[in-house]
């Protein structure tokens, strides 16, 4: 049952593949921005999706973020996702980030519950 409180994490160990130098984000070799998000969105997307009915996923819709402290290769990042908010189809998460114990980045994200088959359809 969807319900406020339900909370998720998602790790990732920082490499190349998702540095700032290698996702277009900026020259360094450092835990990209956009990495970060993707981190965020997978740990909403999970927060839910076992209680979701058949046929239905969610898509984000709204990421409101702050990246604060670089993370280097190597580094083990976790994202935690935490339900705030169900209003109908709409879903809103307080999100974070972490590098070991130090904050890293958080804000907010908005998902949509949807029917996967109608969703799709949209794109014919």
């Amino acid at each position: 049952m969807l319900k406020e409180g339900l909370e998720y994490s998602s790790e990732v160990v920082v490499t190349k593949a998702n540095c700032a130098s290698a996702v277009g984000s900026g020259g360094l070799d450092v835990f990209a921005t956009p990495s970060m998000v993707a981190l965020m969105e997978n740990a909403a997307m999970n927060c839910v999706a076992q209680y979701l009915p058949e046929g239905s996923s969610t898509v984000g819709a709204e990421i409101n973020t702050t990246h604060i402290k670089p993370s280097a290769l190597g580094a083990t990042i976790k994202a935690v996702a935490r339900l705030t908010a169900v209003e109908g189809r709409k879903l809103t998460f307080d999100v974070a980030a972490y590098d070991g114990e130090d904050c890293i980045g958080k804000g907010t994200h908005v998902r949509f519950i949807i029917d996967i088959e109608r969703f799709m359809a949209k794109l014919k």
